[in-house]
């Protein structure tokens, strides 16, 4: 199976972008995800498929397909929706102005014919092209409504201009309004549209920025200024005070503060050091540094986080699943509707051809199927945008669904209740004392656990011993053989269970069976944690600790954070069917940090991983906490509520709209420019609302 990613310029609506993803769907291709605002498209194609002629089906369609190696092209001005719309309403204002101004020229039919003529020509050109399109292919779309509208009136029109030129079968200004009127709803929806992926614009905008290379010559360093996308993995780079970061690196000279808020959402500036990572896009506020480039491109942190953002985006929650239902109906049914609307009024109401016509055409033009694709996608694309923002990486929009029902929040204790940051408080041994180091250095410098991290950091110049067939045991910790085929294990309490009653402490060595040394750190509570507990017990979410640590550890922490669900001692396999468990008795997320959590975040309903947790961890779970910080938490669960809830008032507004606007219409008591008017607007609305999402006060609890 192929993986296919693309940008389709032309879709000028969300009805376009269902017309798409409705023509890949048909030609067998899966994950299908087309996204309106981003432009962006992706699909597999299974084995045997060409995808080359599924691209060349899309342009066939009318759009503009543009490979990731190839550059975007310039729209011309007159192709815009802007262009179209004011060149229209040139011709549409002066036919309007004689249903209120007396000025003979402007009631003669064939003045209004040529008036007319350029706005029905635009409008064939524009909206007849797709309705064409979408009708050969048997996707009807919108366009075809507002075709068959705006074609009927301005036909109508001709005919009573040839026939006898009564003001009574003249409906020229009926066609320019409704073509005009549209034109304005779609660029109305275009631009509100685009304010729901500002976060996007905003983190690519970081992307760019220039670098001073730093050359080497016999000794002597010359600085020059290049493109940061010229930038390749081992380049050196100097950064100084208020310089964007070019692209990831490792800091080789000098210390500064950096601004990662665009990343973590932290506004408080993080200082760093020689040895230090730095991420492409961040801001050093204070200091001066030479940075050994690690990463460019498609591979740095930002460019990870636009890429997840705009798939997350695109990914559609089963809510949406309901409406594209729908609107795949939708327009055959208006045209039944708009047909038996004719048919009643003239055979049955016994109403003149031309008050049955204009009824009819008012059902074609108030019906707007784009309200229901654009309900969901608007909603999420402003909820990620703003959890991205904020420092949360939410991988997928079928997520921010599930967060709504989520009723258990189950914790790891180290390094995600705690701060994982260990100190050395004390250690025995057996052995002799340098003895000791270098093995415990010598395994756990293999090692991702949190404590493993703080030993390798603190007994490095211990020095090492060569150790063979080192091994990690989730939940236990390490296994090795040295040279005199010593076998050596390092872990928990479980590692030495039968050898030793106590314990009290976090790591034990045992040589050959034998116990000989053991370690005590000491690992502060995160400070932010309090609050989150208290924030989830108010909210009616029910916090637990799950962990492989001893028991007297975990009640300890649960204790003094007023968690009363323990479960401790766990191994990999037990937190699995705990967690297991959980969901199956209520939605349940997992907040971890460990490849020992690994499994379980897979498991969870939603899976929570913190930043500096372990890729493992991070590609298993469905959130990951960027700025490291557990106070993030409350937002993400809030955010999610009120995107479900943003999403279901869209829903609502197109549904009602809809079900509501074609009966009136039907019924006679609308004007078909009305109708074009209002259908426009409804689209807007709905962006509008999408957009509070983003300055909206969020509170998990509501």
């Amino acid at each position: 199976m192929t993986s296919v990613s693309c940008k389709v310029e032309g879709m000028h609506c969300t009805n376009c972008a269902l017309s798409v993803s409705r023509y890949l769907e048909k030609k067998g291709m899966e994950n299908v995800n087309v996204s309106f605002a981003t432009e962006e498209v992706s699909f597999t194609a299974p084995a045997g498929a060409d995808s080359a002629e599924v691209l060349n089906g899309i342009n066939d369609l009318g759009f503009r397909v543009v490979l990731p190696n190839q550059a975007a092209t310039k729209v011309p001005v007159y192709q815009t929706l802007t262009f179209k719309f004011f060149f229209c309403l040139i011709f549409t204002l002066p036919l309007l102005l004689h249903m209120w101004i007396n000025w003979h020229w402007l009631h003669n039919p064939w003045t209004q014919f040529w008036l007319s003529l350029p706005v029905f020509g635009m409008g064939l050109w524009h909206f007849g092209k797709s309705a064409l399109r979408s009708l050969i292919n048997r996707m009807a779309n919108m366009d075809v409504l507002v075709t068959l509208g705006a074609s009927a009136a301005f036909f109508y029109s001709v005919a009573g201009a040839l026939i006898n030129g009564n003001p009574d079968y003249l409906f020229f200004e009926t066609t320019a309004a409704i073509i005009t009127l549209v034109f304005l709803g779609n660029l109305l929806e275009e631009k509100s549209v685009k304010q729901t992926t500002t976060a996007i614009a905003e983190l690519a905008r970081m992307q760019v920025t220039t670098a001073r290379l730093i050359n080497t010559d016999h000794g002597h360093e010359h600085i020059s200024e290049v493109d940061n996308q010229t930038l390749r993995p081992g380049d050196c780079v100097l950064v100084n005070t208020g310089d964007k970061i070019p692209m990831d690196g490792t800091i080789y000279w000098g210390s500064g503060h950096i601004n990662e808020s665009m990343i973590t959402g932290e506004s408080e500036p993080v200082g760093k050091k020689e040895k230090d990572k730095v991420i492409g896009g961040t801001i050093l506020e204070e200091g001066s540094m030479k940075v050994y480039i690690t990463a460019t491109g498609k591979d740095t942190v930002l460019s990870y986080i636009i890429e997840l953002v705009k798939q997350a985006q695109s990914d559609k929650p089963p809510m949406q699943r309901l409406a594209d239902r729908i609107s795949a109906i939708f327009v055959p049914l208006v045209l039944s509707i708009a047909i038996l609307t004719f048919a009643g009024w003239y055979f049955i109401g016994h109403t003149p051809v031309a008050t049955a016509m204009m009824r009819s055409i008012a059902v074609l033009v108030i019906a707007c199927p784009c309200a229901m694709g654009l309900a969901t996608p608007a909603a999420v694309m402003v909820g990620l945008g703003r959890a991205a923002r904020n420092g949360i990486l939410i991988k997928g929009g079928h997520t921010l669904e599930l967060f709504k029902d989520i009723k258990r929040v189950v914790f790891d204790k180290t390094g995600t209740l705690t701060t994982g940051k260990l100190t050395l408080r004390h250690y025995h041994t057996t052995l002799e004392d340098g003895v000791f180091r270098k093995i415990v250095y010598s395994l756990e410098k293999y090692s991702s656990h949190p404590i493993a991290r703080s030993v390798a950091v603190l007994w490095k110049s211990a020095g090492e011993v060569a150790l063979q067939q080192v091994r990690e045991h989730k939940g236990l910790g390490m296994r090795a053989k040295d040279k005199e085929g010593n076998e050596w294990q390092l872990g928990s309490f479980r590692m030495a269970t039968g050898l030793t009653e106590d314990d009290s402490h976090n790591l034990y060595l045992v040589r050959n069976n034998e116990l000989v040394g053991w370690l005590d750190f000491a690992d502060e509570i995160r400070p932010e944690a309090p609050t989150v507990i208290q924030q989830l017990k108010a909210s009616g979410i029910q916090p637990v600790l799950l962990s492989g640590d001893t028991s007297r550890k975990c009640l300890e922490l649960a204790a003094a954070l007023g968690i009363t669900e323990v479960y401790a001692e766990q191994s990999p396999q037990q937190k699995l069917e705990q967690i297991d468990r959980f969901v199956k008795e209520a939605p349940t997320a997992m907040v971890g940090d460990g490849i020992n959590d690994a499994p379980a975040l897979s498991k969870a309903t939603i899976g929570i991983s913190l930043s500096d947790a372990t890729q493992v961890a991070m590609q298993s779970a469905n959130v990951v906490l960027l700025n490291n910080h557990l106070g993030s938490l409350p937002l993400a669960l809030g955010l999610g509520k009120h995107t479900y809830l943003t999403i279901k008032q869209n829903l609502f507004w197109a549904f009602i709209y809809n079900v509501v606007a074609i009966p009136v219409a039907a019924m006679g008591l609308l004007n078909p420019i009305v109708g074009a008017g209002v259908m426009g607007l409804s689209d807007v609305v709905l962006a509008i609302n999408s957009v509070r999402l983003r300055y909206k006060r969020v509170v998990s609890a509501s």
